[in-house]
């Protein structure tokens, strides 16, 4: 098992970038394949991007397709999440999560690891 980190969230206007982290600890992190999710204000959990843990392939939800970049950096436990052009409607509570040996998957119920998350907040 591996016990997840986030970090780097904050308050930024529409147009804006942020960069989220997420430190690991516990298990070979290699292994396993990372995903964020966010939780707006009364909403579910729902996905945001993946990168799994072997032939490092990406996946993004639309919402999010050409202004967000997952990156990782096995060596140093940490999976990243580069945000560009925010808008409002990024707003939410960021986490992530991790799935050992994980394929293309979109279920939160899938990862585990969860930290306390980040928030992000875009001003229009």
């Amino acid at each position: 098992q591996v016990q997840l980190a986030e970090s780097g969230g904050g308050l930024v206007q529409a147009g804006g970038s942020l960069r989220l982290s997420c430190a690991a600890s516990g298990d070979t992190f290699s292994d396993y394949s990372m995903a964020w999710f966010r939780q707006a204000p009364g909403k579910e959990r729902e996905f945001v991007s993946l990168i799994t843990w072997n032939v490092r392939n990406i996946y993004y939800a639309d919402s999010v397709k050409g202004r967000f970049t997952i990156s990782r950096d096995d060596a140093k436990k940490m999976v990243y999440l580069q945000m560009n052009s925010l808008k409002p409607e990024d707003t939410a509570i960021y986490y992530c999560g991790a799935r050992r040996y994980g394929g293309r998957t979109y279920t939160e119920a899938m990862f585990s690891g969860w930290g306390q998350g980040t928030q992000v907040t875009v001003s229009s």
